[in-house]
């Protein structure tokens, strides 16, 4: 089921994790490789993957944060 543009999740598919529509790529993957330093291309090539692709899992990743509601304690 597509839950957002070109993500993915299946209950067959890694566990249901969130992935790239017609892989097993999951976001979370992605997004790790970016923090820890990987360029655009070294992903593209590394995964076989579009730089659209890319785009859709930070767009997913933005989207998701921004519906978290979070309470400050202290």
């Amino acid at each position: 089921m597509e839950i957002a543009r070109r993500i993915s999740i299946d209950a067959d598919v890694r566990f249901g994790k969130a992935v790239i529509t017609g892989t097993r790529i999951p976001v979370e993957i992605v997004l790790g490789k970016l923090a820890g330093g990987m360029t655009y291309q070294e992903i593209i090539e590394e995964y076989g993957i579009t730089l659209d692709d890319i785009h859709a899992v930070l767009s997913y990743a933005a989207n998701s944060l921004s519906e978290e509601h979070l309470k400050a304690v202290g």
